[in-house]
């Protein structure tokens, strides 16, 4: 069985599943070695490994990072591949095109502009894109999942009208799965399962929302993400741990890193 279909029968299984996102291949390898099933790309921890802010990284820095994350363990893994390389449908499509051919098994695309000053596309480009990706899926020669984002909520867009209606819309474009990233109650991400027919990806990291496994599953989310937030969790202990010793010449932080040889036996030998 392949990478791409072993993603596949994930989301057709019964359930949900969790989706960590690595920013290297040595976070690949250890959540791998950990018991995931699947593994996601995250942009701003792939960034910041870069030494770059969120949105600067190049296509090839972009696709070559999927390249070492793909090849870095046997987990079907999904990019986070933000609108693409490009804002028309056409750029869309090749975006899917290219990514596939690096051996990922999915990837998403979302309907923010990367332009903070008009964040997101409008109604009927967002989903002419969508519908362009879809149809470069079905030219694949392997199974590609592909995850359309609402990007609303991120964006000062609090809209659940709007959100569930660019959804709906994604999903009649051909979208396989459905993402509203910042979504911050339980009883709005079940109205979203609800008003959709195919998976839906959660995010968990964000803070003020965090809830269980179990409780997601109950309200009847597929997939659950957590995005930038291992990447944030271990850079904010490095940062922390360099500011105290510049500033007080101490190094508490050794207390509590993860000893030597236990970070060795989550890798491969």
């Amino acid at each position: 069985m392949t990478k791409q279909s072993n993603f596949r029968e994930l989301h057709e299984a019964e359930g949900c599943f969790l989706l960590p996102n690595p920013w290297d291949v040595g976070t690949a390898r250890m959540l791998a070695s950990l018991g995931f099933s699947a593994l996601a790309t995250t942009s701003a921890g792939m960034a910041f490994s870069l030494g770059l802010r969120e949105g600067q990284a190049s296509r090839d820095q972009v696709l070559a990072h999927c390249a070492d994350i793909v090849s870095a363990t046997a987990l079907p893994v999904s990019a986070d591949l933000e609108h693409g390389f490009g804002h028309s449908p056409e750029s869309a499509a090749e975006t899917i095109v290219v990514a596939s051919a690096t051996g990922l098994a999915g990837g998403s695309l979302e309907d923010h502009t990367g332009d903070p000053a008009n964040p997101i596309y409008e109604f009927e480009h967002a989903v002419e894109r969508i519908a362009a990706a879809a149809e470069a899926r079905e030219s694949l020669p392997k199974d590609f999942v592909l995850t359309a984002r609402c990007e609303n909520f991120l964006w000062g867009r609090s809209d659940l009208d709007d959100t569930i209606r660019r959804l709906q819309a994604f999903e009649a474009a051909g979208a396989d799965v459905l993402y509203a990233p910042g979504l911050r109650d339980l009883a709005t991400i079940g109205e979203v399962c609800a008003a959709v027919n195919k998976p839906l990806n959660v995010v968990m990291g964000m803070p003020g929302a965090v809830f269980s496994v179990a409780e997601l599953a109950q309200v009847g989310v597929k997939r659950i993400s957590v995005g930038s937030a291992l990447a944030r969790l271990a850079y904010g202990a490095f940062v922390n741990a360099a500011r105290d010793m510049q500033a007080n010449g101490r190094f508490d932080f050794a207390d509590t890193a993860m000893g030597f040889a236990e970070l060795e036996g989550l890798l491969p030998d």
